[in-house]
């Protein structure tokens, strides 16, 4: 696909609010050993070049699972699990070490490349590594030895971050040390959940084999709250991916504001998800990504931008800054990652238990995903609170989408007496009510 020079205008301009929000910020990503065999995976080296070029915090963390695999068959040996947890005796350990040394030298030398042709020239990325994770052992579990398999024990959060002021991107292998000299193979699930933790991370961010989180029914799930992950981490649709659901859980609960899911197979998808406002996987946080929220007056700018448009085309009666920082307090709108994108305004008129739907708006490009009808729900919730039995609405266009919504027309006689005052006759707009 050929971009003009105006479209990379614009997508460099878009992307500024999240270039600025991101400098400095630090952000852990997670992905296991299917990633980086790939043919996508340089093209996600390349990515993550740029986001160290823009001034993030990198911590990544590599898994290794089917280059183990690879070497324990070369070697005839039994790959031995328990709960999907490899049980990791001498002979395994030394594939470990094997399989972990190769992939984690494979991604430094992708870092370092630096061909003149290629996204990476002038880059002089420095990757640092080392003995970062501390381990012990995971013991016996239900009778089964685990061996020289651990669990993380203490991230070495002074030493990574020495190493991130430093410009450094950190990179983490799924093996940790004891004190007592030993080496123990690591969940690199655990490696990076733990390390998000401990850095008290900005963001983790995890590559899997779908687009994101994938409902049964195929659809991308965009947008998930902590508390909808309860319930999906049981079902047997999402097994495959419930090491990433696990982490995305622990990180949430350690107050990791948000956690990002996508796919290690489509090209750009790091940078979409980061730098657009409807990213390219799947988005989970400890609250709604869409907030719809009272609006005070802060607000009054992306209201007025938004409703900009419809009043040009006379769709919208026009309103003026001043008029809306006065009225601001009638307003309802969604916020999406910081701009309003729908709006709505009650107001009531006590005396005949009425009140007025005004200024419904809902921005051009998120039109039909049923946010002016969360609006309408969150407005009729205020009427039946303020005492009101109906609210009505005047318009001159969408007379469609309020019968659909139940709203039934009424004449002028209908509306409260200091409406009929105010009515514009110009306009000639229809009135509709709606009984509560």
């Amino acid at each position: 696909m050929v971009v003009s020079h105006i479209d990379s205008v614009k997508i460099i301009r878009n992307s500024a609010p999240y270039i600025n929000a991101h400098r400095g910020k630090t952000f852990v990503l997670m992905f296991g050993g299917e990633a980086i065999e790939d043919a996508n995976f340089a093209n996600i080296i390349h990515d993550i070049a740029l986001l160290n070029s823009l001034g993030v915090r990198l911590v990544l963390v590599h898994g290794a699972r089917p280059q183990i695999e690879q070497r324990v068959e070369l070697r005839k040996l039994a790959a031995r699990f328990h709960q999907d947890m490899r049980i990791t005796d001498k002979e395994t350990l030394e594939c470990v070490k094997d399989a972990a040394g190769s992939v984690r030298a494979q991604v430094e030398a992708l870092l370092t490349m630096g061909l003149p042709n290629s996204p990476m020239h002038g880059a002089q990325i420095r990757v640092c590594s080392g003995n970062l994770v501390v381990a012990m052992p995971a013991g016996v579990q239900e009778g089964i030895d685990f061996e020289n398999t651990g669990v993380v024990r203490r991230i070495d959060v002074h030493g990574i971050n020495d190493h991130l002021n430093d410009g450094s991107i950190v990179l983490l292998s799924p093996m940790g040390y004891s004190a007592t000299g030993e080496v123990f193979n690591l969940s690199y699930a655990d490696v990076a959940t733990n390390a998000a933790i401990a850095l008290k991370a900005d963001k983790l961010i995890t590559f899997t084999h779908e687009h994101g989180i994938v409902s049964e029914d195929g659809e991308l799930l965009r947008n998930l709250e902590l508390d909808q992950l309860y319930g999906m981490i049981s079902q047997p649709h999402y097994s495959p991916q419930k090491q990433i659901l696990q982490s995305v859980i622990s990180s949430l609960e350690a107050n990791i504001s948000r956690c990002h899911c996508v796919s290690y197979r489509q090209d750009g998808a790091l940078l979409q998800e980061l730098f657009t406002r409807d990213g390219a996987g799947s988005l989970i946080s400890q609250r709604s990504y869409e907030q719809l929220r009272p609006a005070n007056i802060e607000d009054v700018g992306g209201v007025l931008k938004l409703i900009k448009p419809l009043e040009e085309k006379g769709i919208l009666v026009k309103r003026s800054r001043e008029y809306l920082e006065k009225e601001i307090e009638q307003f309802t709108l969604i916020e999406r990652d910081g701009m309003t994108i729908a709006c709505a305004a009650l107001y009531p008129y006590p005396d005949e238990a009425m009140g007025e739907l005004a200024c419904v708006a809902t921005h051009a490009d998120y039109r039909g995903g049923s946010r002016g009808e969360r609006l309408l729900e969150a407005i009729k919730v205020q009427a039946r609170k303020q005492g009101l039995h109906s609210i009505f609405v005047l318009t001159t266009v969408t007379a469609h989408w309020f019968r659909e919504q139940g709203f039934v027309e009424a004449t002028l006689d209908d509306l409260p007496s200091k409406k009929k005052q105010l009515y514009n006759f110009q306009r000639n707009s229809k009135v509709f009510m709606l009984a509560l």
